[in-house]
């Protein structure tokens, strides 16, 4: 008797808690820009976020941007980024394809969020697409909210208008 109950308390104490911790991949970073640029990707160029580009950041998300430096990719007018942002407790990784500083396509690469999933899902996603920027960096396009996954749904709003910020703010669309 003792066995199964200790057996149980540590599946449950130590292994359980883990599981759901778990983050999900639903696309690697190699497989997301091999997407975006049809299985040529071209070198990736570096966005610092210092200046007047920092303090625009802090504007878009609330808060500083938790690293010095974004890699994005950029091959004429389109650019592809990897981003991070906070749900509720964890980071979500989204990548973001922009062709003429519209919203091509958005995709969570990776939740770690034990709610709020469905953000991953497609008909979600698609919200995204053909978004623009207004004059005052937001969305110019209405996302449907989820229930019990809004923290998750701003911080893909987020991610979003910051990635049509960085690529508007690095010239992309010059060709390099």
């Amino acid at each position: 008797m003792f066995r199964k109950i200790h057996l149980g308390a540590l599946f449950f104490g130590l292994v359980l808690p883990k599981m759901l911790l778990a983050a999900t991949v639903y696309e690697t970073q190699a497989e997301f820009l091999d997407r975006a640029f049809n299985q040529l990707p071209p070198d990736p160029g570096v966005a610092w976020i210092s200046g007047d580009r920092k303090s625009a950041v802090y504007q878009l998300l609330g808060h500083d941007y938790p690293a010095l430096r974004i890699r994005y990719w950029c091959r004429d007018t389109r650019s592809a980024w990897i981003l991070d942002e906070v749900g509720k407790d964890l980071p979500i990784t989204v990548g973001v394809v922009i062709v003429d500083n519209f919203i091509e396509s958005l995709r969570v690469l990776t939740y770690r969020e034990n709610r709020g999933g469905e953000v991953a899902t497609p008909s979600f996603t698609q919200q995204f697409n053909g978004s623009a920027l207004d004059d005052d960096y937001s969305l110019d396009t209405h996302i449907d909210g989820i229930t019990g996954a809004t923290l998750s749904v701003r911080a893909l709003s987020r991610l979003a208008a910051l990635a049509l910020f960085l690529q508007s703010d690095v010239g992309c669309s010059d060709g390099s």
